[in-house]
């Protein structure tokens, strides 16, 4: 079985053909970091003429790079959602022309999912498994019992951990995206320069919140402004504080994980694998403090290949094969979806907020 992805939701432009024995034959990204970065973030707009006058390039060079006709594929996949509408539009008609000129099924994917079944793909990662989804946009801890089967232990209440990384970089002036960057500078910093917020970090439920950490590292970089105006020309300021806001943010998420490890143990005694996934999932310190919280409770980490933690279509296009091996496939009416959550249920506070 062979089936294309097609991967729109955000500011990469990405086709790829991946078959079931977990053969990534093809996956083309077209990034549009460079059109971005002026501004410190994505432009909903510039995104989706990029998209637009990407799509049918990466399409095809996908196709020449897998050596296939659209005849060949069993399916296309597609994201149908959540994302900056603009761009999951281009996409998902991209996907239903090929589907329709091509006669072959079609596939509607949650990006979402795409990002929680990578692991599977790599790895073969079996269910069920505890899933810590953390990206630009999303962050927040899954039980993932089975496909389309994901039950939300906590979420963030304002911003993603991404997002957090972005502001902070913007705010020190280092560029766009943040996560990279503030990973360079933190690896020559003191991460004990500065004792940041950690929102949320005793309160006993499994969400997070991001908001405070970037309103105190903005409160620093004034004060430190009014005493020395050229701050930021400082490399020791700039490498002490990215290192400190990383173990700021690493001390959270550990902290929730270690809570949502408690409770998938609950339900799942036997289970002793957890993912991470996502654009942050890149992020090695990160990395290394879930391995060394996975190695205290005698669980497996797993973690996508770099390549594969940022958007992709090799991800939609392996969820397309584990719902066409369930035999679900969607009709050309299927609609674009700007928010899309993965699980069905409202996240579920565990925990009396006063323990």
């Amino acid at each position: 079985m062979k089936i294309l992805g097609i991967e729109t939701s955000c500011d990469e432009t990405s086709a790829a053909v991946v078959s079931d024995d977990g053969t990534i034959i093809s996956n083309v990204i077209h990034s549009q970091i460079a059109q971005h970065a002026p501004y410190g973030g994505v432009v909903p707009e510039i995104a989706s003429r990029s998209h637009i006058r990407h799509i049918d390039e990466v399409v095809r060079q996908a196709m020449e790079e897998a050596q296939m006709d659209y005849k060949d594929l069993d399916a296309v996949a597609v994201t149908s959602g959540p994302g900056l509408i603009g761009g999951v539009i281009v996409g998902l008609m991209m996907a239903k022309a090929i589907a329709s000129a091509a006669k072959i099924p079609l596939i509607g994917i949650n990006h979402l999912e795409g990002h929680a079944l990578t692991a599977r793909l790599t790895n073969d990662v079996p269910f069920p498994f505890l899933l810590l989804l953390v990206s630009g946009g999303h962050c927040q801890i899954l039980e993932v019992a089975n496909i389309s089967d994901y039950k939300r232990l906590g979420s963030t209440l304002d911003d993603a951990l991404g997002e957090a990384f972005d502001k902070t970089a913007k705010m020190l002036g280092l560029g766009y995206p943040g996560g990279p960057i503030v990973e360079k500078y933190a690896r020559e910093g003191d991460e004990n320069a500065y004792d940041l917020p950690r929102p949320l970090l005793n309160r006993k439920d499994c969400d997070f919140s991001f908001s405070g950490m970037k309103t105190g590292i903005y409160r620093l970089i004034e004060e430190k402004k009014s005493q020395n105006p050229e701050i930021l020309k400082d490399k020791k300021f700039i490498a002490d504080l990215c290192a400190s806001f990383q173990k700021a943010a690493g001390d959270v998420v550990v902290s929730k994980m270690e809570r949502a490890i408690s409770l998938f143990k609950e339900h799942h005694p036997h289970a002793d694998d957890i993912v991470v996934a996502g654009g942050v999932a890149a992020n090695l310190y990160l990395r290394e403090r879930l391995e060394t919280l996975c190695a205290q409770h005698a669980m497996k980490l797993t973690a996508p290949p770099l390549k594969l933690c940022t958007d992709n279509a090799a991800m939609i296009a392996w969820a397309g094969i584990e719902h066409f091996k369930l035999g679900r496939q969607d009709d050309l009416s299927i609609q674009p979806r700007a928010r899309w959550p993965l699980a069905k249920q409202p996240a579920i506070i565990y925990f009396p907020f006063n323990k």
